[in-house]
């Protein structure tokens, strides 16, 4: 590495910051709030799912495939870009009344966590990220299905407090809501905790026992925000209740994320087989 030519190193981390933009890492988050709130709910959803994904996939092909021998070079900077997003993340959300804006900050908050277990630069990192990544894609998914269907007289409410009382108007969302909110804040046995146990644990075996600390405290302050939704479903009384319509379309999303998230620990087996080979794969070509 110390071969290396500075406008590489630059060249380098630009690269980076350019992915880190597409996946709404902090610094680099500020458009999307905004986004998420300004869209139709919708856009929201694909925003919130499709484009993490695949840019996570080429931030991975990119830090481990092109760069994989530099490593110390690189996850610097994805040590910064984690404890940014998971407190920009996490505190972020505690102030939001809107619940796009609230779920902006969310997906700021679990791309820092994703962020954590590939800045550990080993095999065991890329496999948490895969975890995490395959249990964030349901829980997205379940989540944005509720969130489609809060309307009321055929207008889009998004309010949080519009929240209130949902689990003795619409028990069934109520309950998937639940399973959700539980699952981001990494309740056991649901997909979100094995995603938080395989990256954190990574970052512990790459010596990054500081970043893997931060992440736990940052994923308890966020546990605040999601418990906060469950209080208002569960303890509050309606106001108004939400249109009662539910197209078929959103129960099939939201009952295959429940079972997904619910069921997580019987499909890990597969799953870490699977992630094994493509991590194999991935680390061949460094």
């Amino acid at each position: 590495t110390d071969r290396l030519p500075p406008a590489f190193i630059v060249g380098m981390v630009f690269l980076v910051s350019g992915i880190a933009f597409k996946i709404s890492a902090a610094p680099f988050h500020m458009w999307t709030p905004d986004v998420y709130e300004g869209s139709p709910s919708p856009v929201t959803a694909l925003f919130a799912i499709a484009p993490k994904v695949a840019a996570m996939a080429l931030m991975m092909r990119l830090t481990y495939g092109a760069f994989g021998s530099i490593a110390d070079q690189w996850s610097q900077v994805l040590i910064a870009l984690s404890i940014a997003s998971m407190a920009v993340g996490a505190f972020g959300a505690i102030m939001q009344s809107d619940i796009k804006r609230m779920m902006a900050y969310s997906s700021i908050a679990h791309m820092g966590y994703v962020l954590a277990g590939l800045a550990a630069g080993n095999q065991q990192g890329v496999l948490g990220v895969m975890v995490y990544m395959t249990g964030y894609i349901f829980m997205g998914a379940g989540t944005f299905a509720v969130i489609l269907l809060m309307r009321r007289d055929g207008q889009s409410a998004t309010r949080i407090t519009d929240l209130q009382g949902l689990s003795r108007t619409h028990p069934m969302l109520a309950l998937g809501l639940l399973v959700m909110m539980f699952s981001m804040a990494g309740i056991p046995p649901l997909a979100g905790f094995f995603g938080k146990w395989y990256v954190f644990l990574a970052a512990v075996n790459a010596g990054l026992v500081s970043l893997a600390v931060i992440g736990v405290v940052m994923s308890v302050v966020g546990a605040f925000y999601y418990l906060r939704i469950i209080k208002l479903m569960y303890f509050e009384d309606a106001d108004e209740p939400l249109d009662s319509d539910i197209p078929i379309a959103n129960k099939i999303v939201l009952c295959v994320s429940i079972l997904v998230i619910l069921l997580f620990f019987v499909g890990l087996g597969p799953l870490l087989e699977s992630a094994n080979i493509a991590v194999d794969a991935l680390m061949a070509q460094s």
